[in-house]
């Protein structure tokens, strides 16, 4: 197949830029098949859900707070769909070195899923540049992977991505992946409405240089232009340096009144916003949901905090229906704390799961039956609202919070309904 064949060329470019083996199916992987096998475990009523995520650094918070909603959600369950039992098992995608994911870590987690057969649904990565390289490996075991936060269009969109995308992480030639958050061109349209509400007439936008972080930069400067907002400039950054007074400077002096910094946390966010503020005090300061978290919100400072605006798919809880109010009360009895962000779709993803297992009914062990079942998921109704699952795999959500950050927490601000195309 041509489609199969131009995947593959485009995984292993992916493979070699990341420096990993990112593309599965060259091992003996006994896993029922590498090329779309079938069953996860024939006649087996044992199968096992994987989640992937960064356990380690400034990510762990966040991380844990995802792990412990799928708990939640596998729990009520009783560890059990119809006749099969559900083991679950949680992959560190991060290392102690890197202080956060790592892809030749990201790379194992997904290379054990695929060699085991029980696996039947794999959860993550939290970045989208890990599912990068996981994406493929599990594509080929034919394995349902389901992101709770992964945001990058081009995981499952031609439009906004790069070339050759998505089809290069699906060397399978089929769709296995999906995700229960909006993606980021729902992000980048709700960021750019945001900063026109304060009152930006120019931005500059800085990146970490990851997919995600150059994705959503990408996305935020091209809606921008479309919307009327000036873009002063799109640099990439080096998450190595010390400081960023020097790039401060420049962002002075280019007369922008906004900056947004696309990328996460563990990438220095919390210098970019410090350094740019002391050369620019009385600039306003955006980033997306890769820095909504208590590590990021926590370190700003009063001053800084003041400036700072995020998007952050997760909403006041009175704005979600009743169920989800049980779930943020209920978390907070069980682990002693609010739940960070992403939590609460770290649940939906287990919840969502479990439902395409069920839905496969007798099948709900055979891997195709359960991918089929996810992607024909219509008008659920959920704890994040209703949603369906697109032909892509992109979830049918919209709105996008705004937050502010007070006292070193995120507190709600407002719902972004974004203005978007396609």
């Amino acid at each position: 197949m041509r489609v199969r064949s131009l995947a593959a060329a485009g995984c292993l470019v992916t493979a070699l830029a990341f420096g990993v083996a990112a593309c599965g199916g060259s091992d003996n992987n006994d896993n029922g098949g590498g090329g779309g096998g079938g069953s996860a475990s024939t006649g087996s009523t044992s199968l096992t859900i994987y989640s992937s995520l960064p356990l380690q650094g400034d990510s762990r918070p966040q991380s844990e707070s995802v792990v412990n909603g799928e708990k939640m959600a596998l729990e009520e369950a009783g560890g059990k769909v119809g006749k099969f039992t559900i083991k679950y098992v949680s992959l560190d995608d991060a290392t102690a070195a890197a202080g956060k994911w790592d892809p030749g870590q990201t790379s194992s987690d997904g290379r054990k899923a695929a060699q085991d057969k029980s696996t039947i649904i794999y959860l993550g990565e939290f970045n989208s540049g890990a599912t990068a390289i996981s994406l493929p490996i599990l594509n080929e075991a034919n394995i349902l992977q389901i992101s709770p936060s992964n945001t990058y269009v081009g995981l499952t969109r031609a439009e906004g991505a790069d070339k050759g995308e998505p089809d290069k992480y699906y060397p399978s030639g089929k769709r296995t992946y999906g995700r229960v958050v909006p993606a980021d061109h729902i992000q980048a349209a709700a960021q750019v409405t945001y900063q026109k509400d304060e009152g930006c007439k120019k931005t500059y936008i800085l990146n970490d240089k990851e997919v995600y972080g150059k994705g959503i930069a990408v996305q935020v400067e091209s809606i921008g232009k479309t919307q009327g907002l000036a873009i002063a400039g799109n640099d990439g950054i080096d998450t190595k340096a010390a400081n960023f007074r020097t790039l401060a400077a420049k962002i002075k002096s280019s007369g922008a009144d906004c900056m947004f910094f696309g990328g996460i946390t563990q990438n220095k966010g919390v210098q970019v916003f410090k350094d740019v503020h002391a050369a620019n005090p009385t600039m306003k300061l955006f980033g997306p949901d890769g820095v909504a978290e208590s590590p990021f919100a926590s370190k700003l400072g009063t001053s800084v905090e003041k400036m700072t605006y995020i998007t952050n798919p997760t909403l006041d809880p009175k704005l979600y229906p009743p169920a989800a109010q049980d779930f943020f009360t209920k978390f907070k009895e069980k682990y002693g704390k609010d739940p960070e962000p992403y939590a609460i779709y770290g649940y939906e993803a287990m919840k969502v799961a479990l439902l395409a297992i069920q839905n496969a009914g007798d099948k709900g062990n055979d891997r195709q039956a359960v991918i089929d079942a996810f992607f024909k998921i219509k008008d659920r109704d959920s704890v994040l609202g209703k949603y369906s699952i697109d032909e892509n795999g992109d979830t049918t959500l919209s709105d996008y919070g705004a937050d502010r950050v007070e006292g070193g927490k995120l507190v709600f601000d407002k719902v972004i309904k974004a203005q978007t195309t396609g």
